[in-house]
């Protein structure tokens, strides 16, 4: 049925209808125009189906993907705002057509462990963020009376470690309070994300380096702490409690291709299990990372190009299920550029904003890898549905559809460009993607009806900050 014939005109005098000859609708792509009503999307239809009293805006043949969502983000605040906050990295994830983000409980004060840090974290939101939001509860040793009072409270899940974080605050969980934690979530649909290494290959591999003098310069010597069967281990008692406790679980920032086999024998058997990897396992491979470079340093590793290939054919054939950024910055002393060692440097790549063009432009560089090349369909479930469904909020993020929110990008898939310092909107401009080459940018970015960042303005972000907190569904 046309748009035209869904409204009467008395119905659509505050309304406004995008159209584009590229839209990702459910269909997948092709020219439609979207109507919205406030701060939803109403109906989908043909290209040239404008009803009577909406206002028109056309993006001619730039793509219209629906908003992206991140839910792998430390914005930090309360309590270290001067490693990033929500202003900064809601900008940046504004500019990067991200639309809703999921912060990660364990680089704030206090951490989110409990019912009064999270109404601490709701309070320095306030007024703050230029997209929605969320945020990850945490598991600690010690802190299972709090997990019922948190699901309450409304966040959408938790996070746990099962090695140090870097934060002393945040501790690792061993098996038995894994279990409990597993147990506790048992029913309430809430996942339990994971930090898959274990520390006993880490320890091990560490001491031997500093035995034989390693150079901490080098970045062979930091990939070497940190080896393949760290996560392979974790993994599979990760799968053990799958099989035990049917809770679904979710393994974050997957670096490890020798993980995989494990991984899709425990997804064909129907085990509650989702993985994500980031872009910069993706992009980059640790052949190409400089010596001292430790912006490029992150747990678990940037591994070699052989693992990169695997990586990528295992997001293809939905082995892996998201893509996420894992944005975890710093001030710049706190990454020792001066005298680089990676032992001594934060963990943590910033990249928020990054993905979809650093995502996009890889495709292109597989080329005949991919089947049947490179599509915005694929970007728009690894980016887009499939971190909304992790998050609680499909239906009403993650997809151009009738009822969802009405959050897009404007995306122009064949602009070529640099990253500069100017293109990074977090706090501090230090990243590995400094100099990459990309196709594809994001030229405009609407939030729920209303635009919150457009590249052709000399305010790039309009108005005022009017993100809000998104509660699972």
């Amino acid at each position: 049925m046309p748009l035209s014939s869904r409204f009467s005109d008395s119905t659509n005098k505050m309304t406004r209808t995008l159209r584009s000859t590229r839209v990702l609708t459910a269909a997948g792509l092709a020219p439609a125009a979207v109507l919205v009503d406030g701060e939803r999307i109403a109906a989908v239809g043909g290209w040239d189906e404008f009803p009577a009293g909406s206002e028109r805006v056309d993006f001619g043949d730039a793509v219209l993907l629906p908003g992206l969502v991140d839910t792998h983000v430390h914005i930090n605040e309360p309590g270290r705002t001067d490693w990033e906050g929500f202003e900064t990295a809601t900008r940046a994830a504004a500019a990067g057509g991200v639309t809703m983000v999921v912060d990660m409980p364990l680089n704030c004060v206090p951490e989110t462990i409990n019912a009064a840090a999270f109404e601490a974290k709701r309070t320095a939101a306030k007024g703050k963020t230029w997209v929605d939001w969320a945020a990850w509860g945490g598991v600690v040793r010690g802190n299972s009376e709090e997990i019922e009072p948190l699901a309450r409270a409304g966040v959408p899940g938790f996070k746990c470690f099962l090695i140090h974080s870097g934060i002393d605050g945040f501790a690792w969980v061993d098996e038995a309070e894994l279990r409990l934690a597993l147990e506790k979530l048992r029913g309430t649909g809430l996942p339990l994300l994971v930090h898959a290494e274990v520390a006993g290959p880490v320890e091990a591999a560490t001491r031997e380096l500093n035995a034989a003098g390693a150079d901490w310069r080098k970045y062979s010597t930091f990939l070497a702490s940190r080896p393949d069967s760290a996560e392979v281990e974790a993994i599979a008692m990760l799968i053990r409690f799958a099989e035990e406790v049917r809770t679904p679980i979710h393994i974050v920032h997957l670096s490890s291709a020798k993980a995989l086999p494990i991984i899709a024998a425990a997804r064909e058997r129907g085990l509650p299990l989702t993985v994500e990897t980031c872009a910069h396992y993706l992009w980059f491979a640790s052949e190409e990372v400089p010596d001292g470079a430790t912006e490029f340093k992150c747990a678990p590793p940037i591994r070699n190009a052989e693992n990169r290939d695997k990586m990528w054919q295992a997001l293809e054939d939905g082995v892996i299920d998201l893509v996420a950024t894992d944005h975890s910055p710093c001030p710049r002393e706190m990454k020792h550029s001066a005298d680089g060692r990676f032992d001594q440097a934060w963990g943590g790549i910033a990249s928020l904003g990054l993905a979809l063009p650093v995502i996009w432009t890889a495709m292109h560089r597989r080329g005949p890898k991919l089947g049947p090349g490179p599509t915005l369909e694929r970007i728009g479930q690894w980016l887009a549905a499939a971190p909304a469904r992790l998050a609680g909020l499909s239906g009403r993020k993650g997809a151009i559809a009738p009822g969802a929110d009405a959050d897009f990008v404007v995306f122009d898939a064949d602009a070529e460009w640099t990253v500069s310092e100017a293109d990074l909107h977090f706090r501090h401009k230090i990243s590995p993607y400094l100099g990459a080459q990309l196709r594809g940018r994001v030229k405009e970015t609407w939030l729920r009806g209303e635009k919150v960042y457009s590249d052709q303005s000399a305010d790039r972000f309009p108005g005022t900050p009017r993100g809000r907190e998104q509660v699972r569904s």
